[in-house]
């Protein structure tokens, strides 16, 4: 792998240093490749990387300092007050009062009497990773970053194949270790964690978030999110003479409609599907009509890349595998058309199934404390999703907790899939490893995942809750996947969604308000009242691109095929090319089989993508 690629070629990351001379060298080589520096009270480096002036501010009081990087409306002021705060109290967790009220997606930085806090988001949008760099003089010392391989490169971490084969998982990787660093020694913090590096340059993790209590009534719920996706909006459009926004379901059309409530020039796009069921150009044309301030652009269906297109030419700079990465070109065609038109800043409808729809899975929690109802919506869930009464009764019964749901996928990697009928009410459904990874990587991803086992805790306090927060964890790393590949083109890539404000909002709501087989997501219909128009507000349908993945098979197949040849994974010995390259030639169903290809694929294109360094961009 190119050992400086990330550090040299990215638009955008940054480095968090403890304040002590044992970072000395570390700094120095971040130093060498970035455009920004911050300083602690010392003079020794604290924030070092590259940003874009705009997204940052750092308030000052006497030796405290506090920064934010990212999407917000924070002022001198405020941070300021809040470095005040840390200050007056000599404690990083009165900064709490302060950012827990702010809006936005950001990272939330603060050096202090030698101690440093490092923040990001409650769900995996905006990540801190740290690993120990060697210091020659007094041992290993703590370092944070935005990125993990920016982090891997200032360490000189090598790659971990275990975690690889971990993530040629179907279905994705399981909470706790989804979305982990690829390179050995570099680690995750959790969301709704912040890290803290101590005078002795060593880390430690503290929660400072937890999911509110689902108590909030839906009209009160529907004005609480109306505030929170509004002001999530209008922070990031706010002083903007254009912005452009993704016009589809009907997550992104609120976002889009709360932009053009604001005074920037909205302009929306809207992908045809092949599928001629596919009903988001309809329903986006009604929206365009009844605003009429809107710059609306329909990308014909021909125009739209299928999945598999260009896998075998891909070369962006991730810190993870992407499971995106399959669809990537489609995805990414209405940023490229964004970029094009002169835009800096696209939002996304992204996260908001996770939030509005929710997961059945709540009902293990309604089945106690209000039967009645739960009665009600199990029927309902069983007859809309045709699951077996037999295997739902089965899983509702089932209170094993999900350290032994984790045990049974670590003892199961190689057993069939959960069958199409299987209800959605379990922790998760258990992923499998592919026909075609070998038994040494089969092997590691069982460690892997039998060694967390003694510390393993669910996302959130129940299945319910925490299938969700898993849910957002998984989705806002491949939301954070497009802005990566966004950078270059010099387009932030917002998800209002996925804001702590607005996540908060919506988990308050009552469990049966929120989540029911009886309305489409009932929370953002009542939310938008006044803002979506009438005549699409209550729209009930969602666009399925099972037609684009099974096209797409076809069509690319001969790209699917080129990546079987010298592939990285087989010379690592992670999977048996022969029978990859077979799938590869088979037909496949899009909902039963050619998904599984989907992280492979990701993984042989990641690696691929580590061994050549893009023209750096300009300081």
């Amino acid at each position: 792998m190119e050992e400086t690629l990330s550090l040299s070629a990215l638009p955008s990351w940054f480095v968090v240093l403890p304040d002590t001379d044992a970072a000395t060298a570390v700094a120095t080589k971040a130093l060498a490749y970035a455009s920004h520096s911050l300083r602690h009270a010392s003079g020794r480096p604290w924030l070092v990387g590259r940003w874009a002036a705009e997204t940052a501010v750092v308030g000052v009081h006497g030796e405290t300092r506090v920064a934010v990087i990212g999407e917000h409306s924070v002022t001198l002021q405020e941070a300021r007050r809040a470095a005040a705060a840390v200050a007056t109290t000599a404690s990083l967790t009165a900064l709490d009062r302060h950012s827990t009220t702010w809006a936005g997606s950001f990272h939330l930085m603060a050096s202090s009497g030698g101690r440093v806090r490092v923040q990001g988001g409650v769900v995996d949008l905006r990540r801190v990773f740290h690993a120990d760099a060697p210091s020659p003089a007094s041992g290993p010392v703590s370092v944070a970053s935005d990125r993990a391989d920016v982090l891997a490169e200032l360490v000189g971490a090598a790659l971990d194949e275990r975690r690889l084969a971990l993530e040629l998982l179907t279905l994705g990787v399981p909470h706790p270790l989804s979305g982990s660093p690829q390179w050995r020694g570099v680690r995750a913090q959790p969301g709704g964690h912040y890290l803290t590096l101590g005078i002795d340059g060593r880390a430690r993790s503290v929660r400072w978030w937890s999911p509110p209590a689902p108590e909030v009534s839906l009209a009160e719920g529907a004005a609480r999110l109306r505030e929170a996706l509004t002001t999530a909006v209008q922070v990031r459009v706010r002083g903007r003479d254009l912005v452009t926004a993704d016009l589809g379901g009907l997550d992104s059309t609120a976002v889009c409609c709360a932009a053009a409530g604001g005074d920037a020039q909205v302009v929306a796009y809207t992908a045809a599907l092949h599928d001629e069921l596919g009903d988001d150009v309809h329903w986006a044309r009604r929206t365009v009509q009844a605003l009429g301030s809107v710059e609306h652009h329909v990308v014909p269906a021909q125009d739209t890349a299928l999945t598999f297109d260009g896998i075998d030419t891909l070369r962006d700079i991730l810190d993870t595998p992407s499971m995106l990465t399959v669809d990537r070109n489609r995805r990414m065609h209405l940023v490229s058309l964004a970029a094009a038109r002169g835009s800096g800043l696209h939002l996304t409808g992204l996260g908001g199934d996770e939030l509005l729809a929710g997961t059945p899975a709540r009902l293990h929690d309604l089945t106690t404390a209000h039967p009645l109802v739960a009665l009600r919506d199990v029927r309902g869930y069983a007859a809309k999703y045709q699951w077996p009464r037999r295997k739902v009764l089965r899983q509702l019964a089932d209170r094993r907790s999900y350290r032994s749901w984790l045990a049974r996928v670590a003892r199961d990697l190689t057993e069939p899939a959960a069958a199409a009928d299987e209800p959605l009410l379990d922790w998760s459904v258990p992923p499998r490893m592919p026909p075609w990874a070998t038994p040494e990587a089969v092997a590691a991803a069982r460690e892997l995942l039998t060694s967390c086992l003694p510390d393993a805790e669910p996302r959130g306090s129940g299945h319910g809750e925490h299938r969700e927060l898993a849910a957002m964890d998984g989705i806002s790393q491949w939301t954070r996947h497009i802005g990566q590949m966004a950078a270059p083109l010099g387009v932030t890539v917002a998800a209002p969604y996925y804001d702590d404000r607005v996540i908060e909002a919506c988990l308050a709501v009552r469990t049966p308000d929120r989540i029911t087989p009886w309305r489409y997501k009932p929370l953002i219909v009542e939310a938008t009242r006044g803002i979506v128009p009438e005549s699409v507000r209550t729209r009930d349908t969602k666009a399925n691109a099972t037609f684009e993945e099974e096209t797409g098979l076809r069509r690319h197949r001969a790209r699917l095929l080129s990546l079987c040849e010298a592939s990285r994974l087989g010379q690592l010995g992670l999977v048996d090319v022969g029978v990859l390259r077979e799938w590869c030639r088979r037909s496949l169903s899009a909902e039963t089989e050619s998904y599984l290809l989907h992280p492979t694929v990701a993984c042989e294109v990641w690696l691929r993508s580590r061994e050549t360094a893009p023209a750096p961009p300009g300081r």
